[in-house]
This record gives structure tokens, sequence and C-alpha cells, in this order.
């Protein structure tokens, strides 16, 4: 049977974060922020390792304590490369030099910078794409009205939304077909590990999520994901 794999690409820096710190050890709940994204992923019985993707100079990991994660099940990677794409086809190389991980295995690729992650996303995703030929996503429907701007920051026309999803993570595929769908497609150009499958001709199955899932992007995002964290801890 396919083994359940997921892949945190964790060597960015986040700028528009206005922070010297990578984005990814920004305190939020009383923790790095990554420790959110991989309390979910390591918790899940699905899972079968977690794989954290750093800068080959990354110091700021060491400097906290991962213990409550098992070393059988989290592993940590110095393979970082220039960009996301990078990263996420190096973290694969990475996997495939352990016996234990095969072509036909899912990886799930998720966001550090996405700490809201709740299990019922997760264990959804699973369940929906397990039987599905091509993978997929998490994504929910753009409800806001979209505008077009010129250079001048000023709407020149309204964009229809219909048919548009907001993709986040995870993102799940076979090892084999997402590291051939990136090592084909200019890393610098995407922004998303579906896109590399997209770019194949192939169609990835958007799963509904929600908003909660978001991405920390600017530091009032902060504020919001704590709030929500913290109204799940008193579930």
């Amino acid at each position: 049977m396919s083994r359940f794999i997921a892949l945190i690409p964790a060597a960015g820096f986040g700028a528009r974060m206005g922070n010297q710190l990578p984005k990814q050890y920004l305190s939020l709940a009383g923790k790095p922020m990554i420790y959110h994204a991989l309390h979910t992923l390591c918790s899940s019985a699905s899972i079968f390792r977690v794989f954290v993707i750093l800068a080959p100079d990354d110091h700021e990991w060491a400097r906290y304590d991962w213990s409550s994660f098992a070393d059988d099940k989290l592993a940590v990677r110095y393979c970082g490369g220039a960009t996301r794409a990078d990263s996420v086809l190096n973290g694969l190389k990475a996997m495939q030099s352990e016996a234990s991980i095969g072509q036909d295995d899912w990886v799930l690729v998720h966001d550090a910078a996405r700490p809201c992650l709740s299990a019922a996303q997760l264990e959804q995703l699973i369940e929906v794409l397990a039987p599905d030929e091509v993978g997929g996503l998490l994504a929910i429907p753009v409800a806001d009205t979209l505008k077009r701007a010129d250079a001048d920051q000023r709407a020149v026309a309204t964009a229809s939304r219909a048919g548009l999803w907001q993709a986040q993570t995870p993102q799940m595929f076979r090892l084999g077909l997402l590291k051939e769908a990136l090592s084909k497609v200019d890393s610098a150009s995407i922004t998303d590990d579906a896109s590399a499958i997209e770019a194949m001709g192939l169609h990835p199955r958007l799963v509904l999520s929600d908003a909660y899932n978001f991405k920390v992007t600017y530091p009032q995002d902060l504020a919001l994901a704590e709030l929500i964290l913290q109204k799940r801890e008193t579930k």
C-alpha cells in the first residue's frame, strides 16, 4: 500500500513580514510558527513521515526544542534551494534515498506559514485523493470581487470570479509524478506544486477547505492565526 508522507519546505525568509527572523520561526501562541503545522501532521495516524526542508545555512532550527515529535517520524534535511519549488524538489530527492519510501507514495506538501491546518482538513484531503489518479489540493472558491489594476493601482476592470478557487496546502501528489513535474518547469515561475502538475496537462482535484487554513503573510496575520489556535484549544 502507498504511504502518505508530508513535506514542509521551510528554507525561505518571508520578507513581507518585515522581520529579521525567518517567518517560520516567528512566535505564534508561544511556539515557533512551524511548530503548529508539524503538530497537526505528526499527530496524524495517516502520515508515515514528516520531512522539513531547511536552508543549508539555517541556524535557527537547533535553537528550539522539538523533542515532542518522535524522531522516527520527523526528519530534517538541510537541502533547501533558491525557490520553493527547488526546496520541494530537493526534498523529494532526499526522500528517495530512504528504502522505505517509493515512487508511488503520496507526498503532501504543506506551507510552514499555514499554522491553522486542522486534523479534519488533513484527513478529508487524504480520504478524497487516495483513490484519485492525479492528486490535488485543498482550496476554497473565491468569494470576493476581483479587480484588475493598472500601473497606478487604479481599477481598470472587474474580473469574473466564476470557477476561480484560491489554492491552499497541503497539495498531494505521487512522489514520482511530482518529482517529474518539478524537474520540467522553471522553478522561479511557479508558486505551488499543482501548477507544475498542470504544466504536464494533468488536472489536480480541488478539495473544499475553509478560510481558517490561510497563509500567514503580513504581521497582522499572526494575531488572527493565534485567535484561531486559541479557539481550538478551548474546545
